[in-house]
């Protein structure tokens, strides 16, 4: 018997499949009661459905190197070896309840941790109460973390540096200053501050040339103007044509999903650098059919896509009048420029259910909430992209609705993590809320 033992719960292979060589050189358990499981979402067409079919195709695999049952179990390319564990179905830790099936993955980390004294038995679970659970039997209980990132280790996408007030004024004349020692990643902003006065200055790390360039004067954008130096950076970053895939994080009410429909529009229906501004979120799951909502598709799609309605609405009115005596009027101008547009098909506003299959050239795209999709989703949106399409993800990472990640195992936070060294991306945290004093208030004292 191996000196280490993992006992792997169902949402761990329904979150990635690829844990089952997550652990080298150790003795892989899987209850029966999993594969049960997994069976119940081989069906979907969701992440989960995927998921749950790619591990049943390598377990099938691998059994047929030998008895998946045995005590020994079949080796795996990375030295572990892997058991169907078959045993210990009725014999239920007093005071749980045979009925749940996380009671009987328990069990077995239970029985394994009583006949294996001298191994170090633990239970992999995504879920907190099967873990709190295993704990208080004395079972070492983990969450499954190999594809997640640590908490201190988030990118921001700015670095605050102390130069010179030399280096300061240099860069504010000649728009540009190379800094010696400073290791950047591509598209990284720079907040520069000197001890000498009060000077400050913000620029963007450009790797061609090696050197910090200044931020573009944009001003106002649709209607918008950027109301902190966060915001001006998240500007500069979605109006530069040569950075195709945005990231922008940050809690409610800090502008994000605004800043990318401004940028969009500015885009699309001003400047024609774009053909289309495609705008999209997810259907939570994703792929999952919205076929239960009454009425035509647009009516389905209202209760999911109206945070953008209203974002599109709001944009279209500034770009109007803001004259108080003209307010309903502009509102109304702006909703009939809205439907024209939409009309036109120069503004799509659709589900992430169909993107799967799909070209997407010469398009302004954002997905919002785009916290809530896994690593393989967020693969499957950007690999849509043709030529000339730019993409903006946004999202929260700490407003998590999908179970089967977290905070730092999301697709979000991951390819934030996993790209963030290549020129093709840009990524900047907005921290500051502006939406409301009210909103500002609620988000930081009701966490």
């Amino acid at each position: 018997m191996l000196k280490k033992i993992k006992i792997i719960d169902t949402n761990v292979f329904l979150t990635d499949p690829k844990a089952l060589f997550a652990y080298p050189e150790q003795l892989i358990v899987i209850p029966i009661s999993v594969i049960e499981e997994i069976d119940d979402f081989k069906k979907g067409v969701s992440e989960l459905g995927r998921n749950a079919r790619e591990i049943l195709r390598q377990i099938d695999k691998i059994r047929l190197e030998g008895r998946i049952s045995s005590p020994e179990g079949i080796l795996l390319p990375n030295k572990a070896r892997l058991i169907i564990e078959l045993n210990h179905i009725k014999e239920i830790v007093a005071g749980l309840s045979a009925a749940k099936v996380d009671n009987r993955i328990i069990t077995v980390a239970h029985s394994y941790k009583q006949e294996n004294p001298g191994a170090e038995v633990t239970l992999i679970s995504k879920d907190a109460n099967v873990r709190i659970k295993a704990d208080a039997l004395g079972i070492k209980a983990e969450d499954y973390e190999e594809t997640s990132v640590s908490n201190d280790e988030l990118y921001s996408g700015i670095s605050k540096l102390q130069v010179s007030q030399s280096d300061i004024r240099s860069f504010l004349s000649r728009k540009t200053l190379v800094l010696e020692n400073h290791k950047l990643n591509p598209n990284e902003y720079v907040l520069m501050s000197c001890e000498e006065s009060e000077e400050t200055a913000v620029g963007r790390y450009d790797l061609k040339t090696n050197s910090i360039k200044t931020l573009k004067n944009v001003g106002d954008v649709f209607g918008l103007t950027a109301l902190n130096v966060e915001q001006r950076i998240a500007l500069d970053l979605l109006l530069n044509p040569d950075i195709p895939l945005i990231t922008i994080t940050g809690k409610a009410g800090t502008g994000k999903t605004l800043l990318a429909v401004a940028s969009g529009l500015a885009q699309t229906v001003d400047d024609q650098t774009y053909t289309k501004m495609l705008v999209s979120r997810p259907v939570f799951p994703m792929g999952k059919d919205i076929g239960y909502l009454p009425g035509t598709i647009e009516e389905k799609l209202n209760p999911w896509m109206q945070p953008i309605f209203d974002n599109l609405q709001f944009l279209f009115s500034q770009s109007g009048t803001t004259s108080k005596g003209k307010q309903a009027q502009a509102r109304v101008v702006g909703k009939n420029m809205q439907e024209e547009y939409m009309s036109q098909g120069i503004i799509q506003v659709e589900p992430l259910t169909y993107i799967r299959g799909r070209s997407i050239p010469n398009q302004y795209m954002i997905i919002d909430e785009a916290q809530n999709l896994t690593l393989h989703e967020i693969k499957t949106i950007v690999t849509r992209a043709g030529k000339g399409t730019k993409i903006i993800l946004t999202g929260d990472p700490d407003q998590i609705d999908n179970p089967y990640i977290d905070s730092l195992s999301n697709g979000l936070t991951q390819i934030i993590e996993k790209l963030k060294d290549d020129v093709l991306t840009g990524h900047v945290h907005l921290s500051k809320g502006e939406r409301s004093e009210l909103a500002e208030m609620a988000s930081n004292k009701l966490a």
